[in-house]
């Protein structure tokens, strides 16, 4: 079943609005077999929206539309719906009622808009909205089918989970897809892309490698089209471990997972006391540390020493080591390590100082030139990024890639361990 996803809004055009919607629906409609072959945005205009309808109608078996349903004049979804259908708008009782009794419920009464609300294409099967006043339609002609449903993301998800998407499993057309992703970091897309390239050769015509990449990361999605489960379930979880014999340690986890959580497991489970010590990232590794539900269980907390003032009272960094290196630099990092187990009584600890920009670079040291460093009081791993211009990014992807080192350093030392929290 191939399908058009049509999105109506000036607001979205504007950029005033992000279209969530589609991103959303993209992942829950491929869920169950429907292959997105378009996304289309058009604006709160009735002819624009006719024309869009044509085209997705003549070419696709299904029509997906967000927007465009609610009790305000700008509303013209079913207007457009009854023109392109060729039908009338008829008055949809049960739902004024519903409306009704919503506005009693809260003590206010409903207006004209809302009655205008209730009249529907007649050709069109109401889904309906626990989440909100205008219900979704459902329109089914020659093999065809079209859902339009409320901007409104609470609304849209709402509808379509309780009656859409139950009601489109049940069609003929769908491909069934099996999904298995592993998560890596620390390894660039066009790395690991060379590295797979003979692997990528062997995957049968019915299993697709994708590359998903983010800062510090990428998730690779092996999918599976058609077949039994059970067969496709084995055929991914073999490729999956050639991946990993591939990739290495860069494969941190598999699934729905993030590199803080995968890394917070290996210190809980060692029993070991994180600390950090940060100064470009500003608090940013505590912030995705701490992000983890459970973290207070090996996460002792942060020294933002962004002074160098600081690194030299609070984290004993050498003066002289400052003035000849700088504190950009891999012995400050070092320093800095071992400042911070002492300062918090720490197992293990990771720390940064760099240059994030976007301006503050020097020849020798140019903006995005970052050291990290990972580890314990007698062993430390250091590694320099080399990042770009953009300040946000440069932290995020400082703060991510300094856990992947402490993540790394724990796997290459599986014999430290530590007592865990005491109270």
């Amino acid at each position: 079943m191939q399908a058009l996803l049509l999105v109506i809004g000036d607001e979205i055009l504007l950029g005033q609005t992000i279209d969530t919607n589609s991103t959303w629906l993209g992942q829950e409609l491929h869920a169950i077999g429907v292959q997105i072959s378009r996304r289309m945005t058009v604006r709160d205009n009735l002819s624009e929206i006719v024309d869009a309808l044509s085209y997705g109608w003549s070419r696709y078996d299904l029509v997906i539309m967000t927007g465009g349903l609610g009790p305000t004049r700008d509303d013209i979804t079913k207007t457009a719906l009854a023109e392109f259908f060729k039908v009338d708008l008829v008055f949809d009782q049960g739902t004024y009622d519903r409306i009704l009794r919503i506005f009693e419920r809260i003590g206010r009464p409903a207006t004209e808009a809302h009655r205008e609300q209730c009249f529907m294409p007649s050709n069109a099967t109401l889904l309906p909205n626990a989440m909100g006043t205008a219900p979704g339609m459902w329109i089914e002609e020659n093999g065809r089918i079209l859902i339009s449903l409320p901007g409104v993301p609470y609304e849209m998800k709402s509808i379509m989970t309780s009656a859409g998407l139950p009601r489109l499993k049940t069609q003929e057309g769908l491909i069934p897809i099996f999904h298995r992703t592993l998560l890596t970091a620390g390894l660039g897309e066009s790395e690991i892309a060379s590295r797979l390239g003979t692997f990528e050769d062997q995957l049968p015509s019915h299993i697709k490698l994708a590359y998903l990449p983010s800062l510090g990361q990428v998730r690779l999605r092996l999918s599976a089209y058609g077949g039994q489960a059970a067969e496709r379930e084995r055929e991914m979880a073999h490729y999956a471990q050639m991946i990993h014999a591939e990739l290495g340690q860069a494969v941190y986890a598999e699934g729905d997972t993030t590199l803080e959580a995968t890394l917070g497991e290996l210190l809980r489970s060692r029993g070991l006391l994180l600390a950090t010590a940060e100064s470009c990232t500003g608090g940013a590794m505590a912030h995705q540390i701490t992000s983890v539900p459970g973290s207070s269980q090996y996460y002792l907390g942060t020294l933002v020493a962004y002074h160098n003032a600081l690194k030299i009272e609070k984290l004993g960094v050498s003066i002289a080591d400052l003035e000849t290196h700088g504190a950009v630099s891999e012995p400050v990092v070092r320093q800095m390590v071992r400042g911070v187990i002492r300062a918090f009584n720490a197992d293990v600890a990771i720390s940064a100082s760099g240059v994030a920009g976007p301006d503050g670079g020097s020849p020798d040291k140019p903006v995005g030139m970052i050291w990290i460093a990972a580890g314990n009081d007698k062993e430390i791993r250091t590694h320099q990024l080399k990042l770009g211009k953009d300040r946000m990014k440069n932290i995020e992807a400082t703060a991510i890639l300094a856990m992947n080192e402490l993540r790394i350093w724990l796997l290459n030392h599986p014999e430290i361990t530590g007592k865990g929290l005491v109270f």
